[in-house]
């Protein structure tokens, strides 16, 4: 086994004597070096942009929302919540009314999802973060928090003491008035504007959870969802079983990726989709692989010859030449990542790319686990290529 790598090894280091030889190695390991570095860049910039898209996320979204299997709402009293919030490793619970609101605005109409939140909110999700302009809501007064996308559709600034922002939702009691006044109208004052996306800016507004309780027609003690912040690495599954105890009715518990289980699914299939294309392009650079192995094969024959007539086995000569295209295929591959690695960390600490028209930095992230797909990919396909290149060298050697 020694014999044959060593006579590799020599193969690989020494310059032949046809400089054209030279030049097919040269190209074979250049293309391996490229098409491995393009990988290893355009894995690290996907999960960067992914990580980029996921903050929306992040930011807008709880760790856990708790809702209810049957109906939009369900009922939970003060001390059913209190029991809630103790449960270990819970670090904070907001109550949620939710519900779709039409708004109207100097003649114009948008319709949005009213998000009714408690005291706590604030820390279950931090506001500030996504809060462009304007301040939170306050609790005395009847204030909401509005997207960008809806001030924008609206026309409506914050803090606009011209005309209030008037929301209308139809009435739940069944009477003989409602025949006549058949919606609900509550006015109230932009107190803030927040942005994270452009669909969720134009899709949800904040308001307290009095004043939504009013508008939707709710009792205290009846809520759309509870959201949950929770300490890392909790058990989700023993938490769902003490929830279900405690609440004592049908819930479900979803987490941040659940709730957003279309982006996820869409960002996993794209991120496979572009892994499955550039190992395409990266079986095709290792056919300069089996180019080369083919040309030194032909190259060597009066050594092989020689090699034979000593006793060597054909089974040996075969792994020279397997060794060789492992050499060709992993040594350029190494030096890829090398490359790639470097061009990434260049990118994410001292930026050189930016996204066009803007100040941003092209988002990339280097993760192990790209790496891991990479020299798999490297180990399995350079071996199978140096295998197919050399699976009939030992046969022929017999005839030389």
């Amino acid at each position: 086994m020694r014999f044959p790598l060593y006579i590799a090894s020599r193969y690989f280091f020494t310059r032949s004597k046809q400089s054209v030889i030279n030049i097919i190695n040269y190209i074979a390991l250049s293309v391996v070096l490229i098409a491995t570095a393009a990988l290893l860049i355009v894995l690290s910039a996907f999960t960067g942009l992914k990580d980029f898209g996921l903050s929306f996320s992040n930011v807008f979204d709880p760790d856990f929302r708790i809702e209810a299997i049957q109906g939009k709402v369900f009922e939970i009293d003060s001390v059913t919540l209190a029991s809630v919030k103790q449960l270990d490793g819970i670090l904070a619970v907001s109550g949620i009314i939710e519900d779709k609101v039409f708004l109207n605005y100097r003649d114009k109409n948008h319709v949005v999802y009213l998000k009714g939140v408690d005291s706590t909110y604030q820390k279950v999700i931090e506001s500030n973060r996504f809060l462009s302009s304007g301040a939170w809501f306050s609790k005395e007064f009847d204030e909401v928090v509005i997207g960008g996308g809806v001030a924008q559709v609206l026309s409506l600034g914050v803090y606009d003491y011209n005309d209030f922002l008037v929301l209308t939702v139809p009435k739940r009691s069944a009477s003989a008035t409602q025949l006549k006044e058949p919606f609900i109208n509550k006015t109230a004052l932009v107190s803030g504007i927040y942005s994270v996306s452009e669909e969720l800016d134009k899709k949800h507004m904040f308001s307290n959870l009095s004043f939504a309780r009013d508008l939707f027609q709710r009792k205290g003690n009846v809520y759309s969802s509870l959201e949950l912040k929770v300490a890392p690495n909790l058990n989700r599954k023993q938490l769902e079983e003490q929830l279900r105890a405690i609440l004592k009715t049908p819930i479900r518990m979803r987490s941040r990726t659940e709730l957003n289980a279309a982006l996820f699914k869409m960002l996993n299939t794209e991120q496979m989709a572009i892994y499955l294309i550039f190992t395409l392009v990266i079986i095709i650079a290792l056919f300069n692989v089996v180019g080369a192995l083919i040309m030194m094969i032909l190259e060597k024959r009066p050594q092989l010859k020689v090699l034979y007539a000593l006793g060597v086995q054909p089974k040996e000569i075969r792994l020279i030449f397997f060794y060789l295209g492992g050499m060709i295929s992993w040594v350029g591959g190494g030096l890829g990542i090398v490359l790639g690695t470097t061009l990434v960390l260049l990118q994410r600490y001292f930026p050189f790319l930016y996204v066009p028209g803007t100040n941003f930095p092209y988002p990339v992230r280097l993760e192990f686990q790209n790496v891991a797909m990479v020299l798999m990919l490297l180990l399995v396909l350079g071996g199978l290529a140096s295998a197919w290149a050399t699976a009939q060298v030992g046969k022929r050697i017999k005839l030389l």
